[in-house]
């Protein structure tokens, strides 16, 4: 069985990726992990126990983490999840409570005691990850695989121009990563739009059937919903995060990914969390990107229809 630790800065779309990893029956979720990002670690941490709560399924502990980016101010998304992270429904208020040990001293401990064996799904910006790396570098070796809900991939950026959210909210610590010689697979943000989204028949679905976890993994992004109407006109929910744990539970749904060399930008502002990414494709000057050794799997397309449709079961199983 494989075994997961979950770290998260839990807003609406994490909230659907934990609910798909806790339902699941093929994983052990050893830990979650909670992080400053799309809100401040303290609603991130009571977001990630009011999705345990709701889930139905596995009840791990929940370690809280970093509450400050590396080296800059923390910026956050709840101009698109809700000044909660949860679409400011006032869902629940968890009765569940974290555990008193940090997060990245969590992290560490379960990798000594199962190395070779635990896989990191991160699906917010990487600090905690990258201060376990910085405190214990050997230990972190021992990760099987990260995986990573962040970048652009090989599209424009989300946050800005070129950066995607995770990334530009950590940009340091995403390096870090990156620099770290652990197995890393990026699910980048180019592939989390389109039919990967949920499109209103989708939700009416979800609402339907009026399962707890379902009706709630739809409430909670409301205030994404509106972002998007009032963005796009567009009337969908993108979830990135789970398309991220979808990649994770179900490596069927991968239709085409690349050994890739990625490159993290953190000097210059107009380029801040930028992730260049050379895919070995011949370039014109010899000694450019195309000279480094790949540092990531980069995922580039997905089946949409199989993995919405297992998205869906999973919620209504």
């Amino acid at each position: 069985m494989r075994r997961l630790i979950i770290d998260t800065d839990t807003g609406s779309d994490d909230a659907v990726a934990l609910i798909m990893a806790l339902k699941s029956t093929n994983f052990k979720i050893e830990a979650i992990t909670t992080v400053c990002g799309n809100v401040p670690v303290e609603l991130a941490t009571k977001n990630a126990l009011m999705t345990i709560e709701v889930a139905n399924g596995q009840k791990p502990p929940l370690y809280v983490g970093a509450g400050k980016p590396l080296m800059r101010d923390l910026v956050t998304a709840v101009n698109v999840h809700g000044e909660d992270g949860m679409g400011d429904c006032n869902l629940i208020n968890p009765t569940l409570l974290p555990e008193t040990k940090h997060a990245v001293d969590a992290i560490l401990e379960i990798i000594e005691n199962n190395p070779s064996e635990i896989e990191i799904v991160t699906i917010g910006p990487v600090t905690n990850i990258a201060l376990a790396i910085l405190k214990a570098p050997e230990t972190m070796k021992r990760v099987k695989r990260i995986y990573s809900m962040g970048t652009a991939g090989f599209g424009p950026g989300n946050t800005t121009p070129v950066a995607e959210f995770n990334v530009y909210v950590d940009a340091e610590a995403y390096s870090i990563m990156m620099k770290s010689g652990i197995p890393i697979s990026i699910i980048g943000f180019d592939i989390c739009l389109g039919e990967a989204a949920w499109n209103r028949e989708d939700m009416e679905f979800l609402i339907e059937c009026q399962k707890e976890e379902a009706v709630f993994a739809v409430q909670c992004n409301r205030s994404l919903l509106e972002y998007n109407l009032q963005a796009s006109g567009g009337h969908f929910v993108d979830l990135p995060d789970a398309v991220a744990m979808g990649v994770v539970l179900w490596d069927d749904i991968v239709i085409e990914d690349k050994l890739c060399y990625c490159y993290v930008c953190t000097t210059e502002e107009a380029t801040y969390g930028q992730v260049i990414v050379n895919d070995g494709s011949k370039l014109a000057i010899s000694d450019g990107f195309a000279g480094h050794t790949p540092n990531a799997t980069i995922c580039k397309t997905i089946d949409n229809q199989l993995f919405k449709k297992r998205l869906l079961e999973i919620l209504v199983s």
